[in-house]
């Protein structure tokens, strides 16, 4: 079973992993590619999309032009997220709308309130489920359903900012692709200005 994960894992590849899903229905094997299926996490970030936005962003230390440059790309790259957005450090334990993909966001978020208030006071990304059983969860959108919320911090360890992914989609993220995001964002944000 090993090797049968390992092909499945080879996401440039997935016309192959097609075609060897198809091989193991035609051989009566499908429980075991069920059992595969519900036990893996298979990440939805794809690695030329991330090389795609470090390539973009190559060189630059303007945090405004970071946050733009990635919420576009991730929210037309990666179906399933509805909204993109970041939230700015504006003031001592406050936050504000910065550049951002999908309908309107909330314009001020307390670090004591929300999801993203959440991950700029606590300094750790969250990853919620299903926002309806967040306890303070703001509605900005009454589509979303699951949310991740990564903290951003330059090299000298200041918050800038979170950045907020929606999804319409109850328990859309996992924990993989959150890691991905968070080291992209700390490589994309350790030259940033405030």
């Amino acid at each position: 079973m090993q090797e049968q994960v390992l092909v499945v894992w080879v996401y440039p590849y997935l016309s192959f992993a097609r075609y060897y899903l198809l091989e193991l229905l035609k051989n009566d094997n499908a429980s075991i590619w069920i059992a595969m299926m519900m036990t893996q996490d298979f990440s939805i970030i794809r690695p030329d999309l991330i090389a795609r936005i470090h390539a973009l962003c190559e060189g630059e230390e303007d945090s405004i032009a970071i946050m733009a440059t990635v919420s576009a790309e991730l929210f037309h790259g990666v179906d399933g997220y509805n909204w993109v957005g970041f939230y700015r450090v504006v003031a001592p334990n406050l936050l504000k709308i910065g550049p951002y993909q999908g309908g309107h966001g909330c314009l001020v978020i307390p670090f004591d309130r929300g999801v993203c208030g959440a991950a700029a006071r606590k300094g750790a990304i969250q990853l919620v489920n299903d926002v309806d059983l967040f306890d303070g969860h703001i509605a900005c959108s009454s589509s979303t359903k699951s949310e991740l919320v990564i903290p951003c911090f330059n090299q000298g360890g200041q918050l800038l900012g979170v950045l907020d992914i929606d999804s319409d989609q109850p328990h859309f993220f996992i924990w993989q692709d959150a890691d991905q995001l968070d080291q992209m964002l700390r490589q994309l944000f350790q030259n940033a200005s405030s």
